[in-house]
């Protein structure tokens, strides 16, 4: 039977959460008042207040999976975060490290001394051991690989020959294997001897006497099969194989495809060497979505939200050196055309408008290209096509848009000018963004970059300037 704690719904994480803070407040409460009162015995009496609320706190955190334990140490400040994690079970802290993202894993590995993280990390199986490996300092590491049993030993090493991004980066080295000229009864009977499938198991794996992979048996036909048959006899042809070097993109997109529950992983002689289940992909799909997302917004990697100041300006100050520089370029736009603005005061009113539908625009095209370069959907003779699609969408915005603010401009200045001024500066505009958020994916794919990162301070830099020239030309070409 499994002891194991179950998982959380969000809201009882965030019920937990309150919990364990006001627990956590509780404690400190208790400990003011008993230091400020001067009475006899009062070591003893603030040793047995303390006591009690840390057991209480302590019986808390036993009973909580290790991810939402992860989850309550992300959301606690770093004073808060040590508190719990000096109360955590010892034999538990390899699985929370596992769960914790990257930021948060730095800061519990650097309160922990080196005994501590030998004993945490070899209670790891060698797949999870390769996910904390980086963050785990080279001595600690040493030792861990010298207490592993061989097999292990050769396992994490493999884990770790493997790039990031790669199925063999993801891939688990549980899994359940079948010779193929052996009978259903005898798969059966091998089966009960376990004390346990591995997660995720929706199907066996089927191979010759090489280890070379032949096929699948589904759980679901091996309970319906005569158990008199070979295996054989009911092998499924797998229809997804990965290999080990292939990218996490491509499984990922073949596990949503196909509804897959797990696939096999092969080596480059076609031999199982493991496999790769949903909750991995799931957990790399996650992973992705994130940094794709901080890389839009110019932050170079994830960041602990109760980091260190220091820290958290090493993470910022480029790309906000970059918006420094583009914004500005785009207040000395405005001022080459000051003495327009002056004498057309409202110019100085509705500028925002054209570049800020702008920026929002070239976003929006920037993100749907993005995505389509991570899902490998644009080939390289697409591009073009792809371009033209977007021109085509700016104009029907602009036509739209820029039609329905000359008429706004209008009723607010009476002025059929300077409206129609508005209406084109506004279709030129998003036009422009249309270009530069198809341009700047495609430049630093072409790079080699990560076609994401600061996509949104660059367009927006492209699209304010650009918006103001184009506005403020026109009014001065048309109006002044």
């Amino acid at each position: 039977m499994n002891d194991a704690p179950a998982r959380l719904e969000v809201e009882d994480l965030q019920y937990n959460l309150r919990e364990v803070q006001a627990l956590l407040q509780k404690q400190k409460m208790v400990g003011g008042l008993v230091e400020g009162e001067q009475i006899p015995r009062q070591d003893q009496i603030e040793r047995l207040a303390q006591k009690r609320q840390l057991a209480e706190l302590r019986a808390k955190l036993d009973r909580l999976h290790p991810a939402d334990i992860a989850y309550v140490l992300e959301a606690l400040p770093l004073e808060e975060r040590l508190a719990v994690w000096d109360l955590v079970k010892a034999d538990r802290d390899g699985e929370i490290l596992v769960e914790v993202s990257d930021a948060v894993r730095e800061s519990l590995i650097e309160a922990m001394d080196s005994r501590e993280l030998v004993a945490a990390a070899e209670t790891l199986e060698a797949d999870e051991l390769a996910d904390i490996a980086p963050d785990l300092p080279h001595s600690v590491m040493a030792e861990v690989v010298q207490a592993l049993p061989v097999e292990e030993r050769e396992r994490l090493r493999a884990a770790l020959s493997f790039s990031e991004g790669t199925v063999g980066a993801l891939m688990d080295f549980e899994h359940v294997a079948v010779r193929e000229d052996v009978t259903l009864e005898a798969v059966t009977r091998y089966l009960r001897r376990l004390d346990e499938l591995p997660d995720h198991t929706d199907q066996l794996f089927v191979v010759d006497s090489e280890q070379v992979l032949k096929g699948t048996l589904p759980l679901a036909r091996l309970i319906v099969a005569d158990l008199e048959h070979e295996v054989r006899q009911v092998v499924v042809a797998e229809r997804v194989k990965l290999y080990a070097h292939d990218r996490a993109e491509d499984a990922a997109s073949a596990f949503e495809r196909y509804d897959l529950v797990s696939a096999p992983v092969v080596d480059a002689t076609e031999r199982l060497i493991g496999r790769l289940t949903v909750d991995a992909v799931v957990d790399y799909i996650r992973e992705r979505s994130a940094e794709s997302q901080l890389a839009e917004a110019g932050l170079q990697h994830e960041e602990d939200v109760f980091a260190p100041v220091l820290d958290s300006f090493k993470n910022r100050w480029s790309w906000l050196a970059i918006n420094l520089v583009t914004a500005f370029i785009a207040s000395r736009v405005i001022g080459v055309f000051e003495d327009s603005i002056a004498e057309l005061v409202a110019l100085a009113a509705l500028m925002p408008i054209v570049a800020g539908i702008g920026g929002n625009s070239g976003n929006q095209t920037s993100t749907m290209i993005v995505r389509a370069l991570a899902l490998r959907q644009i080939q390289g003779g697409y591009w073009s096509k792809l371009l033209a699609k977007e021109m085509g969408v700016a104009l029907l915005n602009g036509a739209l848009w820029g039609t329905l603010l000359g008429a706004i401009a209008y009723a607010l200045y009476g002025n059929v000018a300077l409206s129609g001024v508005l209406a084109l500066a506004m279709m030129l505009n998003l036009v422009l963004a249309a270009l530069v958020g198809v341009a700047i994916p495609w430049v630093r794919a072409r790079w080699g970059r990560d076609p994401a990162a600061g996509s949104s301070v660059l367009i927006t830099g492209c699209t304010d300037s650009g918006g103001f020239f184009i506005f403020l030309g026109l009014a001065t070409l048309f109006l002044v």
